[in-house]
């Protein structure tokens, strides 16, 4: 197609109606149009999200939260090109609910999706999207649609309204910043307890007591020095955060190349720590920067950091290794702050031992408690190590490092780690354990303490505390508290059996062997023929915060006696996807389009029975669908939980 086109957006019509106060909208869309070339435009998708809510991307796994969809009819008058493309980068982060990494847009979204042209009238774009948004305590689902209305004319020469450019995605301080800066500022402090550092501490303060004709230069270049630390490691991180850019961090943290070879490199560290070999410089660098030291004042404060750099990388190699391929995977500033947090504790006792060189004199003298501490840390490598190989067992379904076999491997090093702080394993560079000090024996402790938390795990038990590490439940082979249920609930009451048959039942279950309906008729009906009050749950697949009421509040002993022997369960998923036979669509009485799935029933019938769209939603009701007492959203307060239901018990008793 030779023409040039003129294409203005005539109008963009999203469809919106007047809603109560509790039907929530989160995200404000706007639609623009970005010219291309003569025969290909771009439509752009800019969203502004409420502030304390997410959008969630279109980017992760099966088996999350609800991931973004935006979906064209199909015309005659123009082509899709390629698939929606996410301008700003999501935010990515480990969903302990979830057990997977979940992407997420913060504040703003931009995408675009390029269409080639093939008509030179007028014509339509129509489609619809589906997102969750989710914030502290709910989540909401959206399917509306959307309509680009387009004017194309022939041979004009104006242009397109001004191009859509990337909105700035600025960095904002965010929980994996600050534990990345953490983790690598408690590197730092065990860098020091090193027996390539440590030692290096007294010479080097008084290098600079004695090399300065009075005190306050020596301190002041102290202070040099100890900035020049910060500022070389602080260097590396930068160079890696500006080499491997935004993109390569996405690859790093997902594809199976990085992760095995990130493996490799702890388990390497590791057999470093452990004494197989050292990690050094080149002895011509090191040379090279202390032939420099001799040159004096600020310019030889600088080279002998530099040289405290090189000598101690067989010692700091390793942390800093560790640091770094823990940070890839995250936002470009984390190798940047990680580097920054690990160079402020390592400098930190050189410049405070220059200002109180008394505090020499109650310094521990150096001996084989300093190899200790790198065999220590070796055994961490080895452990942490298993998570980037975890990554890529899960993301490409080996299946060769499910979650018992995973657990096993923690409790055999944990174990040899205790064994070791007890004197009774000996690696070839320590010294001999005469005797047990109090804090090596509260270490010991510690692991075996950690070992015997972990062997109830090889049994199926759900090791919360450990979720953001070790592979998903869903991996584990012998899970016995599921058999227990099953066994356990498998045959029971006629309200049992009657759910195991339940309309829908056979892809939808609810939590920790409980027995309901997914149907709301259906239930009701239950609930009249077993004359028993009725717990309505408006759930989804992918409601974080509904798996969170399940896990921590639902599971609570007392909650689950009341729900299983008092009431009648109908969960209602808002987004599942099965579509229903045509005899089941409805026409929504809220905005009049019909509703041919599960979920867009589930999430109508919600809304136009109880005003509301978020979820989790709890209603109890009467066998006469009469609410018993007012409804219940998220609230992690078990108790409170209790208190509810046996309230609804008791509204139903009365009736």
């Amino acid at each position: 197609m030779k023409q040039r086109f003129l294409i203005l957006l005539m109008g963009i019509v999203f469809s919106s109606l007047t809603l109560p106060a509790q039907i929530l909208q989160t995200v404000n869309w706007d639609f623009t149009t970005e010219r291309i070339s003569d025969t290909e435009v771009n439509l752009v998708f800019k969203a502004q999200i409420d502030k304390e809510w997410h959008l969630y991307s279109q980017h992760f796994e099966d088996g999350g939260p609800v991931r973004l969809s935006i979906d064209f009819a199909e015309s005659d008058n123009y082509q899709l090109i390629g698939d929606v493309e996410e301008i700003t980068k999501a935010k990515s982060e480990f969903d302990e609910i979830f057990e997977m990494d979940i992407q997420y847009f913060v504040s703003e979204a931009l995408l675009k999706q390029k269409i080639r042209l093939l008509t030179d009238k007028a014509f339509t774009i129509e489609g619809e999207m589906e997102y969750q948004t989710c914030r502290e305590g709910e989540c909401v689902m959206f399917t509306p649609d959307f309509e680009f209305k387009l004017n194309v004319g022939n041979g004009a020469k104006a242009e397109l309204k001004e191009d859509v450019s990337p909105l700035n995605n600025k960095p904002k301080e965010s929980k994996g910043l600050w534990t990345i800066f953490i983790a690598a500022f408690v590197g730092g402090l065990l860098a020091i307890v090193t027996p390539c550092v440590f030692p290096m501490i007294p010479m080097t303060v008084s290098y600079f007591m004695h090399s300065s004709e009075n005190k306050a230069k020596g301190r002041m270049q102290a202070f040099f020095y100890g900035f020049s630390i910060i500022a070389i490691y602080t260097v590396i991180g930068t160079i890696l955060a500006v080499v491997m850019g935004p993109g390569f961090a996405n690859f790093l943290s997902t594809h199976w190349v990085p992760n095995i070879f990130f493996f490799l490199i702890f388990v390497f560290f590791a057999f470093s720590f452990f004494g197989m070999f050292e990690i050094t410089m080149p002895s011509w660098m090191v040379n090279k920067s202390v032939s420099k030291e001799d040159k004096g004042g600020f310019m030889g404060a600088f080279f002998m950091a530099f040289t405290l750099v090189l000598v101690s990388f067989s010692c700091t190699g390793p942390i800093v290794g560790s640091i770094l391929v823990a940070s890839a995977g995250g936002e470009v500033l984390m190798p940047i702050i990680g580097m920054l947090g690990f160079s402020l504790a390592f400098a930190l006792p050189f410049t405070l031992f220059a200002i109180f060189p008394g505090w020499l004199n109650k310094m521990p003298k150096s001996g084989g408690w300093l190899n200790s501490v790198k065999v220590v840390l070796g055994f961490l490598e080895l452990a942490l190590g298993l998570k980037f190989l975890s990554i890529a067992d899960q993301t490409y379904h080996w299946g060769i490092l499910d979650r018992e076999i995973y657990l096993a491997i923690w409790i055999v090093i944990f174990t040899l780690l205790g064994f070791y702080l007890l004197g009774k394993l000996i690696f070839s560079h320590d010294s001999p354990v005469k005797y047990i000090s109090v804090p090596r024996l509260m270490l010991a402790i510690t692991s075996f303490a950690f070992v015997v938390y972990m062997i109830p795990g090889m049994f199926g038990a759900p090791l919360k505390a450990l979720s953001g590490y070790i592979p998903p439940q869903a991996t584990h082979d012998f899970d016995l508290n599921k058999i227990i249920r099953s066994n356990s609930y498998g045959n029971g009451t006629s309200q049992v059996q009657e759910a195991h048959s339940a309309k829908y039942s056979d892809f939808l279950h609810l939590p920790h062997g409980l027995s309901g309906y997914f149907d709301y008729e259906e239930g009701i009906a239950a609930a009249k023929k077993l004359n028993k009050p009725v717990f309505i749950d408006f759930t989804g697949h992918g409601c974080v915060n509904c798996r969170e009421m399940e896990a921590n509040v639902w599971s609570d002993p007392r909650v689950m006696k009341i729900m299983r022997e008092d009431y009648v369960i109908i969960a209602l998923y808002v987004d599942d996807k099965k579509t229903l036979p045509e005899s089941d669509w409805i026409v929504s009485t809220y905005d009049g389009k019909t509703k041919k799935t599960l979920g867009k029933i589930n999430a109508d019938f919600q809304i136009t029975r109880f005003g509301i769209n978020a979820q989790p939603y709890y209603v109890l009701q009467d066998k006469k669908e009469n609410l018993l007492v007012e409804p219940r959203a998220y609230d992690l307060n078990a108790d409170a939980f209790v208190e509810f239901l046996e309230k609804g018990k008791k509204e139903f008793l009365n009736r």
